[in-house]
């Protein structure tokens, strides 16, 4: 559909930045780097100085990959920690029914984002008209899983009875140490000749380190009468992925231009430049396609983030991507076209993550990694804090 065209690297390093306080709905104007857009070139492909240290587990790296596609290409080895360095993660789940929206996190339905409030998790059986909804006793307390085994029995497939009607969430210092994954993604993007759907992981990185997901499916936890919320800043944490983003609220560290244009927030795997949905004066582009991208002569093709309350970061691929592995696996070669088949994973076997050799994916596949619904004779799974249960 399009053809390959050499371009042309001129981003500038980052200027300055700064990590946030915290996170929160609203929140505070980001902390961001500037980009000169008169001296960035069309298409610049992937800056690897602007990815936070903080976030990093070694040093960025070269070599040499082969592309979903085929394509033998040059690619970043980004290796990363799944914990936010710019700002703090959670809360999820309120404890009370009267407890106000500083004290939960946000839930998306409908195209909008809600505040998980205590009355929000009391009015579930009418939101959702469905009086099997209950997440809370009678004395008002609100039934959250408070524990890593808790979590875990209720964030898989076959969700334990004992934690239905349960508001689930998994803290960071569940995960025991840091989560690694390792990102293999062309230096410059590769065209496809057809746009590609989304496959169970992640579909690209933030500055921060932190992967962004696919739409997580809510079905799957609704459907245990569960509610996995995010915080505010979109994220939620998986026992075996760790801290990941469902949505962009604006948390994350960023990198402004000077034209105005909505901001870099960190590249999808296809090495395309992934950015905020609205610009500096507030408004969102009217011309995207259906993967959520579209061109300009400042920075050729480049994503935007969809809006929060969508649940979808990316729609689909644009360009050949790359692989993405569950820890450092520094002997692991990227060939993501190797096994990677229609609506399947990037770089990964079908029906499992994108680039991660199935060796190394001991739980059950969250459903909240997949852009596709759990099929009749699946469970509901949960998505740990936000719109899933493991992921």
């Amino acid at each position: 559909m399009h053809s390959f065209r050499p371009v042309l690297v001129a981003l500038l390093a980052l200027i300055a930045f700064a990590p946030l306080a915290g996170c929160g709905l609203p929140v505070e104007p980001p902390v961001t780097g500037r980009l000169a857009a008169a001296e960035v070139a069309q298409e610049p492909g992937v800056d690897p100085s602007l990815f936070l240290a903080d976030g990093l587990v070694q040093a960025i790296t070269e070599e040499p990959c082969t592309l979903s596609g085929g394509t033998e290409s040059t690619c970043y080895r980004i290796v990363v920690s799944s914990i936010p360095t710019d700002h703090d993660a959670g809360p999820w789940c309120p404890d009370t029914i009267t407890d106000s929206a500083e004290a939960g996190g946000i839930w998306l339905e409908g195209g909008e984002v809600h505040d998980v409030d205590g009355p929000f998790i009391a009015n579930l059986a009418t939101f959702y008209d469905d009086p099997a909804f209950k997440l809370h006793e009678d004395d008002g307390s609100i039934r959250v899983t408070r524990s890593a085994e808790a979590c875990a029995a209720a964030a898989r497939p076959d969700v334990d009875e004992a934690y239905r009607n349960h508001c689930v969430q998994c803290l960071l210092e569940y995960l025991g140490e840091d989560v690694v994954h390792t990102y293999i993604i062309p230096k410059q993007p590769v065209p496809l000749e057809r746009d590609s759907s989304l496959g169970r992981s992640a579909v690209g990185v933030a500055f921060n380190g932190v992967n962004f997901d696919p739409p997580a499916p809510t079905d799957a936890i609704l459907g245990a009468h569960t509610l996995a919320p995010f915080d505010d800043c979109g994220g939620h944490v998986n026992p075996v992925a760790g801290y990941h983003y469902h949505a962009h609220t604006g948390c994350t560290y960023e990198v402004s231009s000077e034209d105005g244009h909505a901001p870099l927030i960190g590249y999808a795997l296809d090495g395309y430049g992934l950015h905020a949905r609205l610009d500096e004066a507030g408004q969102a582009p009217t011309d995207l396609d259906a993967n959520g991208g579209h061109s300009d002569a400042t920075r050729g093709y480049h994503y935007h983030a969809g809006e929060a309350g969508s649940n979808a970061i990316l729609s689909g691929f644009h360009g050949e991507y790359g692989c993405a592995f569950d820890g450092a696996v520094p002997d692991e070669p990227c060939d993501a076209s190797a096994s990677s088949g229609p609506g399947g994973p990037p770089g990964g076997p079908p029906g499992g993550p994108p680039g991660r050799p199935t060796a190394t994916v001991s739980p059950p596949i969250d459903p909240t990694e997949t852009s596709e619904p759990p099929t009749a004779t699946e469970a509901p799974h949960l998505h740990l804090p936000h719109l899933s249960s493991e992921d």
